[in-house]
């Protein structure tokens, strides 16, 4: 069995990722989407907090600074910077994105993405470079599933995972996660953890880590009182 691209996933194919040319396996891709669709949000936030807290007094409706102002936040800024289209300045690794102290800029991690599908493609491109419009053309159904079939899915899904772990860790904003009292249709434990707005609900188990849909949850939910009632008769 083939297992999925992804450096950060351990899980194995199934025969319908298979038929469908998959590299990157359905849990994976719906992962990315998550992500992409949760960016728009996360800036909202990022451009909140351009600006360091001041200490000050509030005199007649304006706000006097008992210091100077304090620079805007290096971290959020980074994020929020702009991105080229074109590769910019190469190191001499080879890494034509790491011309800037700290971790890229939104757009400078989805820009390489959308080139690269759009230069493979032949498809027009977002009609402006925004971190909201890049997101949202690379969740589009097309683009994301012809890129879940190239050799470099996995690296486009942990990249994604890396810049939002980073966003994420600027705005303290995350999705909640819930646990759920039904049992593991797998393991039988009480280890079912919902997150918000992932399509699948996890396992927490170790020796487990499955991944259900609340579809499959709720007919398994059906059928364990049937198969205990069968048991007993």
């Amino acid at each position: 069995m083939t297992t999925c691209t992804a450096a950060t996933c351990s899980r194995e194919l199934h025969d319908t990722e298979h038929a469908n040319r998959q590299t990157l396996c359905t849990p994976c891709v719906d992962t990315i989407k998550v992500w992409l669709r949760e960016l728009p949000v996360q800036i909202i936030v990022l451009e909140g907090s351009r600006e360091r807290e001041t200490t000050g007094a509030s005199s007649g409706g304006r706000t006097v600074h008992r210091t100077a102002p304090l620079p805007g936040r290096a971290d959020t800024l980074n994020l929020l910077g702009p991105a080229a289209w074109t590769d910019g300045i190469r190191d001499p690794y080879g890494d034509a994105r790491h011309d800037q102290h700290g971790p890229l800029s939104i757009a400078g991690v989805l820009i390489p993405w959308v080139r690269l599908i759009t230069e493979e493609r032949r498809w027009n491109p977002p009609a402006v470079l925004t971190p909201q419009a890049l997101a949202e053309w690379l969740v589009a159904p097309r683009p994301m599933a012809w890129a879940s079939r190239q050799v470099w899915a996995g690296d486009m899904r942990d990249e994604l995972q890396q810049m939002m772990r980073t966003v994420r860790n600027v705005t303290r904003l995350r999705p909640g996660r819930r646990p759920i009292s039904q049992p593991c249709p797998r393991c039988d434990s009480l280890s079912l953890v919902e997150t918000d707005h992932q399509l699948y609900v996890d396992c927490t188990h170790p020796d487990c880590e499955a991944m259900f849909t609340r579809a499959e949850l709720a007919f398994a939910a059906r059928i364990h009182p049937a198969a205990l009632e069968a048991g007993a008769a």
